[in-house]
Order: C-alpha cells, then sequence, then structure tokens
C-alpha cells in the first residue's frame, strides 16, 4: 500500500509541520512526527514540508507478487452442523464461472466435526477439490480456530481467489483471515469479473450507492471478497459427483484457544423478506406513518410481506430487518411491487434479481424503472386502492 515515510532527524520544528496539513492528519506523539488515519495522501507535506523529512511510498515501488504461484478459486463452505448455506452453492456457481475464463480449478474449504458426510453433496456442484478440515474441536464456530484452518488452506493449496458469503460468520472470518495474511478484502461485492492475469475485479457500490466501484488487489494474494446471498445463481445440481474429498488436519496447537462456546442456541423460525415469494415494497413516496396500512394489505391480499427502503426505516416508520438494498436486505422473491420507490443503485443492487418487478412511481424518469419489467407512472394513492379492489374481485369470483 502507498504511504507516507517520516525521517525525524530532518524536522526541527514539529508544530510547524503538523499545520501544513489541512486535514489533520500529522500529529505530535512523544515528540515525534506520525502520521493518522486522516491522511489523504495528498502529497502536500512532501512538498512543502522540509526538504527530505516526508517521502511519498508508490505501490509501483512494491516488489511485484509471482501470480502463477496462486491458483483456483476456492469457497468458504458455510454451514450449521453440517446444513450447507445456500449462499455456499451460489458462489460455487460464480466460482466456475470465473474459473472457466482462467482455466483455473474450483475449490472448497468446510470446516467442522462429523461433516465429511454433509460436503459430498458439494461434488455434485462442479468442485474439482474439497478439503475438509474434520476435527472435534472444530465442531463450534470459532474465531480463533477457524482463522488458522482457514489460513492453512489458504497456505497449503494457494488458491488465488478466496469467496465468502457475507453471513454472520463470514463476516467475522474474512477479514480476520485477510488481516492474517496482510491481503486486500471487498465486502458486499454485487458482481465479481475477472482478467487473463487472473486479478479479480470486484464491484460494489459505494459512495451511499452513487457509483459502483470496481475494486481490484493486483499487489496480493489471495484476492478475498465477501458477496451476500441470493446476489449470484446457484448452479443447477449435478445428477452425479465429480472431484474429490481431501481430508486435512491442522495441528493441535492451532486448535488452542483462549475461547470457549458454552452452548448453541437455536434461533426460533421467522418469516423474513428475503424468504418471502412475494414483496411489496415502501419508498418515499409514502406520505405518512398511517399509509403503509394500505401497502400492507396490499402484501396480505398477494400472501406476501410488507417491505421498505432505507427513508423509511430513518423515518421510524418499519424496522432495518424490513429493508431492502445493500444496507438491508438482498432479495430474490417471484413478485416485487415497489411503491413511490425511486431506485438507488443500493436499493437495485439489493432486489434486481427478482423475478417479476413492477415499478410505481410519478416520476417517469426514475431509476426504478430501468430495473422494472411493469412500469407504472402513476401516483400510488390512486394506483394501490385500485389494484387492491381488482384482486378483492378476482379473489371473489374465484
Amino acid at each position: 500500500m502507498a504511504g507516507l515515510i517520516i525521517d525525524q532527524s530532518k524536522i526541527r520544528d514539529i508544530q510547524a509541520v503538523t499545520q501544513i496539513c489541512p486535514f489533520g492528519a500529522l500529529e505530535e506523539k512523544n515528540g515525534k512526527l506520525e502520521v493518522n488515519a486522516a491522511c489523504k495522501l495528498c502529497k502536500l507535506c512532501v512538498k512543502k514540508g522540509p526538504e527530505g523529512a516526508i517521502t511519498y511510498i508508490d505501490d509501483k515501488k512494491k516488489q511485484q507478487i509471482d501470480k502463477s504461484l496462486w491458483t483456483g478459486i476456492s469457497v468458504y463452505v458455510d454451514h450449521v452442523e453440517g446444513e450447507i448455506h445456500p449462499v455456499t452453492y451460489e458462489l460455487l456457481g460464480k466460482a466456475r464461472e470465473l474459473a472457466a475464463g482462467i482455466h483455473h480449478p474450483v475449490y472448497a474449504v468446510m470446516m467442522g466435526s462429523r461433516v465429511k458426510k454433509s460436503s459430498r453433496q458439494l461434488l455434485r456442484y462442479g468442485v474439482d477439490n474439497v478439503y475438509v478440515y474434520d476435527q472435534p474441536k472444530l465442531k463450534d464456530f470459532n474465531i480463533e480456530t477457524y482463522t488458522n484452518a482457514f489460513e492453512d488452506h489458504i497456505q497449503t493449496v494457494k488458491p488465488s481467489v478466496v469467496l465468502v458469503g457475507a453471513t454472520a460468520v463470514g463476516r467475522q472470518l474474512a477479514p480476520r483471515v485477510a488481516a492474517r495474511l496482510k491481503t486486500g478484502l471487498t465486502a458486499d461485492c454485487t458482481a465479481l469479473e475477472i482478467s487473463d492475469d487472473t486479478d479479480l475485479v470486484q464491484i460494489r457500490p459505494a459512495f451511499g450507492g452513487n457509483i459502483m466501484a470496481e475494486i481490484c488487489t493486483p499487489h496480493s494474494r489471495p484476492q478475498l471478497a465477501t458477496v451476500r446471498y441470493k446476489v449470484m445463481n446457484a448452479p443447477v445440481r449435478e445428477a452425479s459427483e465429480s472431484g474429490e474429498i481431501i481430508s486435512c488436519m491442522i495441528p493441535e496447537e492451532k486448535l488452542a484457544t483462549g475461547i470457549e462456546v458454552l452452548g448453541v442456541k437455536e434461533k426460533e423460525p421467522e418469516k423474513t423478506i428475503e424468504t418471502a415469494g412475494v414483496l411489496v415494497v415502501a419508498g418515499r413516496g409514502v406520505k405518512k406513518e398511517e399509509d403503509l396500512g394500505m401497502l400492507r394489505e396490499l402484501a396480505e391480499l398477494l400472501e406476501g410481506q410488507l417491505a421498505c427502503t432505507r427513508p423509511i426505516v430513518e423515518a421510524g416508520w418499519m424496522d432495518t430487518r424490513k429493508q431492502v438494498g445493500l444496507s438491508g436486505r438482498t432479495v430474490r422473491p417471484k413478485l416485487i411491487i415497489t411503491c413511490g420507490v425511486s431506485g438507488s443503485v443500493q436499493f437495485a443492487a439489493g432486489m434486481n434479481n427478482s423475478e417479476c418487478i413492477v415499478a410505481i412511481n410519478t416520476d417517469e424518469k426514475a431509476s426504478i424503472f430501468k430495473s422494472a419489467h411493469y412500469c407504472i407512472v402513476g401516483d400510488i394513492y390512486e394506483v394501490i386502492p385500485r389494484l387492491i379492489a381488482r384482486i378483492r374481485k378476482e379473489k371473489e369470483v374465484s
């Protein structure tokens, strides 16, 4: 990573140098000049500071990594007691697609206790090798032992790319592994591409969803990315198995930990917008909280659920668990009806894989119409009541 190098011997007046930075990134600590996290790498201090006192080091001066030593795409298998999370299959499908372009193998890495039997089902999804760490002390998720096992897999197999589901476990594990290996990590990717030189292009919304950022880590391996559930397409389960199960072990000393799992309590099942077949989404076009009843009625008639966008949550009208978008939940229902939703990049990325998208908005130029299959230019306060009446009538007839 590019940065600044400070030669303390060439600085006579520390306070005078700290005044150079308009961002307050230069500060005095224990009689020395230091750079803090506010640094923008504008290099103003290099130009205006004492000659030779501050030097800018460019990424290009770093030693280039030998990319040929890193081969394959590994997918972390997220599971609970052997029951594999569906996001794993979605990532395997994307891994196969990426690997085909660069002629690399696809791997899966699974950790736990008595999970070898469960790991065999992965062989029906086009995996070349499944690396299984099956040891009693890996029974329950433990950030220390799982990081050690994951690191062992990466250091042994040397995959060029590592994909992790953005689940509760994945969001803890991926950054820990990235820090351990001193490599980059891009969270909550909505798209992935790969170049001929095996550099992974990790695409995700940035700056509040105003742009789609393309992020690469060309000077380090492996390349880590987390991807949300229901963003990628899962492959079709094959009739026969292919690939190989490879049993792995890590030394007992790497299973030693100061964390003790006292017990695991199963969460009570609840209806979530991620599993709903039909969603009616309330957007900024809803004028007051009481008007949500109209949309809720429509959702109930369609045997679906009411969801919302961020402005509705920020107004305190609905819970964050009902929010659609990258800052909320990613959904893929059979039918989604957006009501007064403008269609920001963050929101669209969280629902644009829905089977059928119906958008209602007064603005014919609203961004949501770019994603919708059916576009209704009109006021939700006129359209929704008529739609409710029509559905009620159809139900009475049937």
